[in-house]
């Protein structure tokens, strides 16, 4: 009993000894102060005991769920001649070969509508869908539009089927997480996250009208194409059309449609056969440092107007040469894409509010969108659309057509963007009707004979064959 009494009380005693030193060394502890001239040796991180939980939450799995069975598998089974000898090879024909291609699609309406990519579907005898459930449906080609990469397409249910609801594209921010879904190397519905990397992405500088894609790295591979990009409430977004690889797969960055692009060329197709487009009527470039010194402006962002369309509702409305756009609606312009995707979603006669600087000043200016007719001539690689009076009377002709764009490299070189075609196969030109009428009567192998007037009024004529 003693011995134990004599144990309690040494580790009592060794215990407070302990607690006392203990105590005592760290009340001389001292720390060293970084200055801030120095190095630190650690490195920051941001403090989240202030942000709510449910901002940091970053579970997908919600979104996935609503998505994942509203996105299909698209095939694609189109009939091609395969060359026997040299003679089929340079005047046609050959045995018909059967060339199967795949994509994804996304259900946008219970009775079966859905969106995918042109590209995927393009020259398509015959379409087949398959859904999460394996099961399958031969589907219908409503309507496409090869210049936004969109098309709509149909298959009929006796039950109503899972589709994924719009999003609002206008509203997506940089950082914001994204989800990718589609069905890449013919893998059923695959889902694969990332961020929104940037916004009105333009991929080709070429090009007169800029496109404008959401830019993300969430991975999307071949098949991923016309697959949906949702955010994490399971909103459609965006429709999955084109990656940058040297390899043809996946390496960093993927472009989607904006959903509000890709809504209003479904509901043109749906209402009117084709698509509906609104032009300001302004001609322009993205400012920056350079041209703003040469214009003498202060700002560095937006869109300057370099010209104004005659007849355009940007004439009617005021805006002159020299504005410089940076908003529309309230939507900030940094530059020609995003004045070019933002009027994308828009249809003729719709009025937007365009706010300009003018001599330093702001203002906000309501124009009526006009509609945009033009006519790509495939045989020649250019798009035109109807001359104005104005038009003619520059050129000191009085009838004719004019070239908008070259749709090639080739044809870029030629300089012909301007110019006015009065006359194919010695026919006269009034408006984009009389070419389509014309080269509707030619057979693939006829010559083609056109008559233009260029930018500085002199007349030429090509053969083309």
């Amino acid at each position: 009993m003693k011995q134990t009494v004599r144990l309690v009380l040494v580790a009592l005693i060794a215990g407070a000894v302990s607690l006392g030193g203990y105590k005592l060394l760290e009340d001389k502890t001292t720390f060293a102060v970084v200055e801030h001239n120095e190095n630190p040796s650690f490195i920051p991180t941001a403090n989240f005991s202030n942000v709510p939980s449910g901002e940091i939450n970053f579970n997908f799995t919600q979104a996935a769920e609503q998505t994942v069975d509203a996105v299909v598998h698209v095939k694609n089974t189109t009939i091609s001649k395969q060359p026997t000898n040299m003679m089929e090879y340079f005047y046609g024909g050959g045995q018909p070969r059967e060339i199967v291609g795949a994509g994804s699609g996304v259900i946008i309406s219970p009775d079966g509508y859905i969106v995918t990519n042109n590209h995927v579907i393009a020259n398509a005898s015959e379409l087949q869908v398959t859904l999460n459930d394996n099961r399958i449906y031969e589907a219908e080609l409503i309507g496409t539009d090869p210049k936004t990469d969109i098309a709509l397409i149909k298959i009929e249910s006796d039950e109503a089927l899972p589709f994924v609801p719009f999003g609002d594209s206008n509203t997506i921010k940089l950082g914001e997480w994204v989800l990718a879904v589609g069905n890449p190397f013919n893998l059923t519905s695959t889902v694969t996250a990332g961020i929104i990397s940037a916004k009105a992405r333009d991929l080709n500088e070429f090009d007169a009208n800029p496109q404008s894609f959401i830019q993300t790295d969430a991975a999307v591979n071949r098949g991923n194409s016309g697959g949906a990009l949702v955010n994490i409430r399971g909103e459609l977004i965006g429709i999955n059309t084109a990656i940058t690889s040297e390899t043809g797969s996946y390496v960093g960055y993927a472009f989607a449609v904006p959903s509000n692009n890709a809504r209003k060329v479904i509901e043109d197709i749906m209402e009117f056969g084709n698509v509906q487009r609104g032009i300001l009527g302004i001609s322009g470039s993205t400012l920056n440092s350079r041209l703003a010194e040469q214009y003498g402006l202060s700002q560095t962002e937006g869109v300057y107007v370099a010209g104004i369309e005659v007849g355009s509702g940007a004439e009617d409305a005021g805006i002159q040469e020299g504005d410089v756009i940076r908003k529309l609606d309230g939507y900030k312009v940094g530059k020609f894409s995003d004045l070019a995707g933002y009027l994308g979603s828009k249809r003729p006669n719709d009025v937007v509010q365009v706010t300009v600087v003018r001599k330093g000043r702001e203002r906000i200016i309501p124009v009526t969108l006009v509609k945009l007719e033009t006519l790509e001539i495939d045989v020649l690689e250019l798009e035109v659309k109807n001359a104005s009076t104005a038009d003619l009377r520059t050129r000191g002709v009085k009838n004719g057509v004019v070239i908008t764009k070259p749709l090639s490299q080739q044809m870029a070189r030629y300089n012909l963007q301007g110019s006015i075609i009065t006359m194919i196969n010695d026919e006269k030109i009034n408006s984009i009707d009389d070419v389509k009428r014309i080269m509707s009567r030619r057979a693939a192998t006829d010559p083609l004979k056109v008559t233009f007037v260029d930018t500085q009024g002199e007349q030429n004529s090509f053969i083309f064959r």
